[in-house]
């Protein structure tokens, strides 16, 4: 952390200095993030249930003048109810991945100009649907990297962004263990080049993952992802309906110190029809298999997991065999003027079955219900996994409140 340390107190000190010689031009902005939740876990298998009530704050402030801006941010998660393992305690509970923690979160520094934006320092990276790279903000404790950045609109309609990062701040916080490091070590390369198009964007992606710790599964989770996605909606007739579209595939394999040697193929299929408040959507993710070992299958440990194969998170670490996701969602979203702008409601099911060896692994329906009022937004979700041959029953349920100022 002393090399940490050292690189915000400079930060600091720079906006300081210019902050003296230029008061009159400097814009500080204060940021705020504050989450109070309750997670309630009962998984087959443990005797006791799980329940965690936690606080996460972030607080940090951005100062900008001109092209140039400055940002520094703190994140602090505290455990009110531990009744819960952390993945450190050791208490015979389900677990819940938000151990107390305290830490810098981000600190950078960026340049943003002429269709160039370049950004230094430890920060958060998100790109796509957060599929390959993501902050995992579902997580209280967020997922950042110390990295250097490009963004550059070369034309209009397309652009490139293109990250080197050499280490991952992951989501198990100042607790961390070898087995579970706070910071990853590596050489991780992430690069996008997108064009846009009248009917959607076309993406392609190529992810270079280099893990030079050792962590859980050591550099066996280090491969190279190369892709393309292509994104975008149109209208249906004169009736207000909205069609939606995303179709994405990608070949990742061994990569560096790999040891394990593979290749296999992820693919997406989604439509969504949408018309006023309403919703529905339709889709197919396949995170494919190569021989059936363990680590051989399409990993993305990287990405922002929640929200991707059920709330449930039985499939962080994508089985040897792969894993076949066929889901659809219904929902509603109304908005309106007044102390309450938004509310919603809606519910996906999930079916789960292998890549390889016609497996049906489990089903799921995760729910949902939340509303934004003034600053806060409030919201409850619930997960039931219903195991066939993967994993265990699990329900889950979560209360949360959530107060964003910036």
């Amino acid at each position: 952390m002393k090399d940490v340390a050292a690189g915000a107190l400079a930060l600091v000190a720079c906006v300081a200095g210019a902050s003296a010689a230029q008061a009159q031009e400097i814009v500080l902005k204060p940021l705020i993030d504050a989450r109070l939740r309750y997670e309630h876990v009962d998984q087959q298998g443990i005797a006791d249930t799980a329940d965690a009530v936690t606080l996460r704050v972030r607080s940090g402030v951005q100062a900008s003048r001109g092209p140039f801006s400055a940002l520094v941010e703190s994140e602090s998660t505290l455990a009110i109810g531990p009744q819960y393992n952390d993945g450190y305690n050791g208490k015979p509970l389900p677990v819940v991945g938000d151990a107390q923690n305290i830490e810098l979160n981000r600190a950078q520094l960026r340049y943003a100009d002429y269709g160039v934006a370049l950004t230094a320092g430890r920060q958060l990276v998100t790109l796509g649907d957060q599929r390959f790279v993501g902050s995992a903000s579902w997580r209280q404790n967020q997922r950042t990297f110390d990295a250097a950045r490009g963004q550059w609109t070369v034309l209009p309609g397309l652009s490139v962004d293109a990250t080197y990062a050499w280490s991952e701040r992951d989501v198990t916080g100042i607790q961390g263990t070898p087995a579970r490091p706070q910071a990853i070590g590596g050489h991780f390369w992430f690069g996008n080049v997108a064009y846009a198009m009248p009917l959607g964007t076309l993406t392609g992606f190529a992810y270079l993952i280099d893990e030079r710790s050792n962590g859980i599964a050591g550099a066996r989770l280090s491969s190279q992802t190369y892709g393309g996605r292509y994104a975008g909606n149109r209208k249906l007739g004169g009736g207000g309906w909205t069609l939606g579209y995303i179709a994405s595939v990608a070949r990742q394999s061994d990569y560096a110190r790999n040891a394990n040697r593979y290749a296999a193929t992820y693919w997406l299929g989604e439509a969504t029809l949408s018309r006023k408040a309403l919703s529905g959507t339709v889709g197919y993710e396949v995170l494919g298999a190569a021989r059936g070992a363990a680590l051989t299958s399409v990993q993305t440990p990287l990405g922002s997991i929640f929200g991707f194969q059920g709330w449930a998170d039985k499939f962080a670490t994508t089985p040897p065999d792969g894993v076949r996701d066929g889901y659809a969602t219904l929902g509603a979203t109304w908005k309106h003027a007044g102390l309450v702008s938004s509310y919603g409601i809606g519910a996906t099911v999930h079916r789960f079955d292998s890549d390889r060896a016609a497996r049906h692994y489990g089903d799921e329906i995760d729910v949902i219900a939340q509303a934004r009022i003034a600053r806060y937004t409030v919201a409850a979700r619930y997960a039931h996994y219903r195991a066939d041959t993967f994993a265990t029953d699990t329900d889950k349920l979560w209360l949360s409140v959530e107060w964003v100022f910036n």
